[in-house]
């Protein structure tokens, strides 16, 4: 009897978008190889807060990812352990400084809640956090919104796609290798079937014979992903390529022949020395929506506070596009405390332990871009996610796999979510606009 026909796919990135991935594709029973250059988590994903959020979305593309995803966030729990991922349904407090920002943020919250959204309108905003500031107005609490603690939640998850069969290869993809239409099989299962390895670095041979037919190196107009090849010159045969690199997925898709325009925007995030339990909820102020759907490159803060499971409290947030910058900019950090100083009195007594930046993957409709592109047949794209990647991930890793199997998964139906295909950035004729 024949083996079952499997895909043979690289998830390129292991952070947790790419870590999703894999565990949804190798839950479904596909050949998967996630290579990153680094360890589990080790980009953005170590830089990010953990939000789970539905309180920010506008209705519309993203928010219809979004409570997908937090319904998966739920499921990942259940089947892996809500201890290994520090998932805390700890709900939203989203408050305004005055009564004609608690009104459009009502207004707000009203569309969201036809959209499916659990919002609740709050007016004594300290009886559900009793150390927020006096004179707050009133604010909506989200039930529905939750935290995990983003490295664990991606080590968990890519833990439990190797135990699927699924492989971790250390490596830097620096390029693709395709064919033409004809010269092998169309892009489809394989007769390989899952590899039983652990999480560790294989040689190419682990993967199978190479593709049949002519192989190119760069991809070719009219033709498919074939494999990808490493800084160290090996070759990692695939029949789909996905591109999971975070904040470098622009570099990457241009290294697949496939580039979209996924630029870096920088934050920073303070951590405060371990206390007692004193906020119990994600509370940010209104303006943080505002500031995520912007388009400037300058510098943008607002306030967001929320207490972590071992007592250091996490205060954000700023965004600004100054591409790879690492520079520590204090100015920034001061104006952060300030604002949740303001927030918050007590945080005027509390020490500040650390503060760190990280880069968000930003595209310039702020939607993720998820999907094949039409250009290289094979390439299918998992980036873009700016600030909300953690919150999304398990949502793109089903819908994804929805796509290389050409069928919905796990909630995830392709066409349900058509406005995040990479074709929206596409002429016509395929070039970018």
């Amino acid at each position: 009897m024949e083996e079952p026909l499997t895909l043979k796919v690289v998830v390129v990135g292991a952070g947790v978008v790419g870590a999703a991935c894999a565990f949804h594709a190798a839950s479904a029973g596909l050949d998967v190889t996630v290579v990153d250059r680094g360890p589990v988590g080790a980009g953005t994903t170590s830089r990010g807060e953990g939000n789970v959020l539905l309180s920010d979305k506008e209705p519309g593309p993203e928010l219809a990812l979004a409570r997908l995803s937090r319904t998966l966030w739920d499921e990942a729990g259940r089947e892996l352990g809500a201890d290994t991922l520090e998932l805390e349904p700890k709900g939203g407090l989203v408050v305004a400084s005055t009564d004609e920002s608690l009104a459009a943020l009502r207004e707000f919250a009203a569309r969201q809640d036809a959209a499916g959204v659990r919002a609740e309108p709050v007016d004594r905003v300290r009886d559900l956090e009793p150390h927020l500031a006096p004179g707050i107005p009133g604010g909506v609490h989200y039930p529905q919104d939750a935290q995990v603690q983003p490295v664990l939640a991606a080590a968990a998850l890519l833990r439990a796609a190797v135990r699927r069969g699924a492989r971790f290869h250390t490596g830097e993809v620096v390029g693709a290798l395709t064919t033409r239409d004809g010269d092998r099989t169309p892009l489809g299962p394989t007769s390989h079937g899952p590899a039983s390895h652990g999480p560790t670095s294989h040689g190419p041979t682990s993967h199978g014979p190479a593709p049949v037919g002519p192989v190119l190196e760069g991809p070719v107009p009219g033709g498919r992903i074939t494999g990808v090849r490493t800084a160290a010159g090996e070759v990692l045969p695939a029949d789909a390529v996905v591109n999971a690199a975070g904040t470098w997925g622009g570099e990457v898709g241009r290294r697949l022949g496939a580039p979209v325009e996924v630029l870096p925007r920088r934050g920073f995030v303070l951590v405060t020395e371990p206390l007692p339990p004193m906020v119990r909820h994600k509370v940010y102020s209104a303006d943080y929506v505002a500031n995520v759907a912007s388009s400037d490159a300058g510098l943008e803060t607002s306030c967001v506070v929320e207490g972590t499971r071992g007592g250091t409290i996490l205060v954000g947030a700023s965004r600004e596009r100054v591409g790879f910058d690492t520079t520590l900019n204090t100015a920034v950090v001061a104006r952060l405390a300030a604002q949740a100083c303001r927030l918050f009195p007590f945080l005027r007594g509390v020490h500040l332990m650390r503060a760190y930046r990280g880069f968000r993957p930003y595209c310039p409709d702020h939607l993720p871009v998820i999907g094949p592109d039409p250009r290289v047949p094979g390439v299918v794209h998992a980036c873009g996610h700016e600030g909300a990647g953690i919150g999304l991930a398990p949502g793109t890793g089903a819908l994804v796999t929805a796509h290389l199997l050409g069928r919905p998964w796990r909630g995830a139906d392709p066409a349900a979510h058509t406005g995040l295909l990479p074709d929206r950035f596409l002429t016509p004729g395929g070039a970018p606009q």
